[in-house]
């Protein structure tokens, strides 16, 4: 089975991707970090990065070359990306959503204990990375429509959307779980 994950910023999807892998005992490949490392590279933030993607096809087309690749030779792996739904259409498809403020307070108390994610510069308040995840929404809303003609926050398109707002960590893997479980032994018997 192949679980992918998408949803808006601060949601938790990577503390429930990782923690799911590890229950799983299947790898998890995160395609964030990939864009973060890509734009390191050029001497970017994730931010710059996704602005230049706007005009440059190429810093998407990357890393999605790569999920559909990975989604055609592999199974049996969590990816995270706000389009590996898409390009893995065959996926179990995840969304975990937040209130934009509660969001922007989690990634801020993220950044407090390390900051190592290359997001933005000039975070040094949670209204600072609220305005900054509004700033990387828009942009991907644009690029995402631009080249593949797809709303990402469409929860249509999952099959299983959780709001966080209210939940804590161990709340949100618990539901996540569970209805992965309830898949994949659905999956067996067929």
């Amino acid at each position: 089975m192949i679980i992918s994950f998408s949803g808006t910023e601060g949601s938790g999807k990577s503390t429930i991707a990782k923690r799911l892998a590890e229950k799983l005992k299947i790898p998890r490949y995160y395609m964030g970090a990939l864009r973060r490392e890509a734009a390191q590279k050029k001497g970017l933030t994730l931010a710059q990065y996704n602005k230049l993607g706007e005009e440059d096809p190429l810093t998407d087309f990357e890393v999605d070359e790569h999920q559909r690749q990975l989604g055609r030779e592999r199974d049996n792996f969590i990816i995270e990306g706000r389009t590996s739904w898409y390009f893995i259409p065959h996926s179990l498809k995840i969304y975990l959503d937040v209130k934009p403020e509660i969001g922007a307070k989690r990634i801020f108390e993220s950044l407090q204990k390390k900051n190592d994610r290359n997001e933005d510069r000039g975070l040094e308040t949670w209204e600072n990375v609220l305005a900054s995840n509004q700033r990387r929404q828009e942009s991907d809303r644009l690029r995402y429509q631009k080249y593949y003609n797809i709303n990402v926050n469409d929860p249509n398109h999952y099959d299983f959307y959780l709001d966080t707002s209210n939940l804590n960590a161990d709340q949100v893997y618990n539901k996540v779980e569970e209805f992965v479980l309830s898949k994949g032994k659905k999956k067996k018997k067929s």
